[in-house]
This record gives C-alpha cells, sequence and structure tokens, in this order.
C-alpha cells in the first residue's frame, strides 16, 4: 500500500451496526416503527414535537446498551499512530449521531449530522451536552427558554461543518467511506469530491453501495473485521 499523508474518513451507519443501533433498514428497528417524514424532519417536529422528543428520548437511552466494536476502536487506534510522522493529518468525520467512536477511543470527531447526547435550544442556538430527557420541556441551560431539541441534523437541514469538510477533501491523498449507503447527500458526493481532486478513494462496506462504482477499490465484509484489517495495512505502510 502506498503511503498517505493526508486521509479523510467518512463513517456511516453500518459501522454502528454491529453494535447494535438500528439502521433506517434494520428490520423491526426503531426506525421501522415511524416515517422519517414525521421523526427526521423540521416539519415533523412541528406537527408533533412531543412524538419526535420522545423518539430521540429513547435513542439517547438506548446507547447505554451498546458498546463499541473493532471498528470504532481500530479508527481510535489510527487516530492516535497515523500522525506520528510530521505532514501527516487525518479527519474522521461521521454520518452517526451515536458517541461509539468517543467510547472507543476517538478524540476528535467530526459529527457533520450532530450528536444524540447533545441539545439544540431553539430560541438561543445554544448548543450543550444532554444526556437526559427533553419529553419534559426543561429550560435551556443559557437562556432558560423551555424550546430545546435534540442537536442532530433533520432532513432537509444543512449539515455541520462543511467548509472544515471540503476543505479537507481537497487536500486528502486517501478518502475511505466505511459502512455507509452511499444515498444520503451531501455525504454521498464526498467520493466524487476527493477523487477529482487527485485522492486515491477506498470504500469499506457490507455490501456494495449506490455509490460503490465511484471508488477505486471496495473491499466488503463487517466492518468490525474490514477495517481493523485496513488499519493495520495503514500503519504497516
Amino acid at each position: 500500500m502506498s503511503e498517505y499523508h493526508r486521509i479523510v474518513i467518512l463513517t456511516g451507519a453500518g459501522i454502528s451496526a454491529e453494535s447494535g443501533i438500528d439502521t433506517f433498514r434494520s428490520a423491526g428497528g426503531l426506525w421501522e416503527q415511524h416515517r422519517v417524514e414525521d421523526v427526521a424532519t423540521p416539519e415533523g417536529f412541528a406537527r408533533n414535537p412531543d412524538l419526535v422528543l420522545n423518539f430521540y428520548d429513547m435513542r439517547r437511552a438506548a446507547l447505554a446498551n451498546v458498546a463499541p466494536n473493532p471498528a470504532h476502536m481500530a479508527l481510535a487506534r489510527l487516530e492516535r499512530e497515523f500522525p506520528r510522522k510530521p505532514g501527516r493529518e487525518l479527519l474522521l468525520v461521521t454520518q452517526n449521531v451515536d458517541d461509539l467512536h468517543e467510547r472507543g477511543g476517538s478524540a476528535r470527531v467530526l459529527h457533520m449530522h450532530g450528536a444524540l447526547k447533545s441539545a439544540l435550544c431553539s430560541t438561543c442556538e445554544t448548543r450543550a451536552p444532554w444526556l437526559g430527557t427533553m419529553i419534559d420541556r426543561p429550560p435551556c441551560p443559557v437562556c432558560q427558554s423551555r424550546s430545546l431539541r435534540p442537536d442532530v441534523v433533520w432532513f432537509g437541514e444543512m449539515p455541520y461543518q462543511m467548509g472544515r469538510i471540503y476543505q479537507a477533501l481537497e487536500t486528502c491523498d486517501l478518502f475511505v467511506s466505511i459502512g455507509t449507503s452511499g444515498a444520503v447527500y451531501p455525504a454521498a458526493g464526498f467520493v466524487q469530491e476527493a477523487r477529482a481532486n487527485g485522492a486515491h478513494t477506498l470504500e469499506l462496506n457490507l455490501e456494495p453501495s449506490e455509490g460503490s462504482r465511484l471508488f477505486h477499490e471496495t473491499r466488503l465484509g463487517p466492518a468490525s473485521v474490514v477495517v481493523p484489517e485496513w488499519v493495520e495495512e495503514v500503519l504497516a505502510g
């Protein structure tokens, strides 16, 4: 494997699925019981805030029942060890709103879709760590308004830190997509952005995604297997 100096990694639902986190497509999971339009859009929140707050309270509570898997831990190791050589940079971007990367040991994770353990005040736009429920309308820790919502980017809203992500995609020499469907934009377009700027592109996934044809290379298998194998290759290079 060639030696890379600037790596951008994008992770999606597939990396957390082995830990027991429901994906949009998982049979019998929490998402199957609700329409995306009802619980993951600003319009759904406006129509029925109790439904949305309860849904995310349940998702937040469910984090206590899951644990990071070897894929999360391997990426944490890569974060620690890859930048030790001068000139090396690593950016880990996740579409996931769980905290498994952090619990797996990663210290610098960019959550482009927000985080379950964070609250956003609709009145003063404060973002604050949050572990409890929101269904009982607790006050904002800053302005005391009872208008907290999950700090999660819903469909139709702009993901966080897009400028930083695109800047990294412009200069990286390797882009790696792990456990993503390749169907949700803007993240689905990252591979084209990186490739257009000369980066090698690699997909690690359980099965081919909608965007597999856009990658230079695809490796299939469980994230808990293919991610640690790939990390070993990078650190040995």
